[in-house]
């Protein structure tokens, strides 16, 4: 039993080789997933018709284009975050005419509809 574990203690060992660091970006046929992901849902979506483009590379989603309407790009980012970006890098540019109604609207306060009410309306 000593000989037997003196042999295999004796015995040359196969070198062991080093894994290799897993990758901390996408690979391109998961960008290309993301990517038809996110385009799925932007030919769904109302924000279609502001012509955005989005590319993705190592699994971050770049937005670009200009609207019009202010919450469309924040609609942007969460689209390509659900459909598997890992973060979003957003380069839609809002108009002027878009931030001054925005601002305006502000300005006038909640619209009726924003309103929440307590108590049911009386009817006149």
């Amino acid at each position: 039993m000593i000989v037997a574990a003196a042999l295999a203690a004796a015995q040359p060992k196969a070198p062991v080789k080093p894994k290799a660091p897993p990758s901390q970006g996408a690979t391109a046929q998961q960008d290309k997933e993301i990517e038809a992901a996110i385009k799925a849902k932007l030919a769904k979506s109302k924000i279609r018709k502001d012509g955005f483009t989005v590319r993705v590379q190592g699994g971050i989603a770049y937005w670009e284009g200009t609207t019009n309407v202010v919450q469309h790009k924040g609609s942007a980012t969460r689209m390509a975050k659900t459909a598997g970006a890992k973060a979003v890098i957003n380069h839609i540019k809002v108009s002027d005419a878009a931030k001054q109604q925005a601002a305006s609207n502000l300005e006038q306060g909640r619209r009726r509809a924003q309103v929440k009410r307590s108590e049911p309306r009386t009817q006149q």
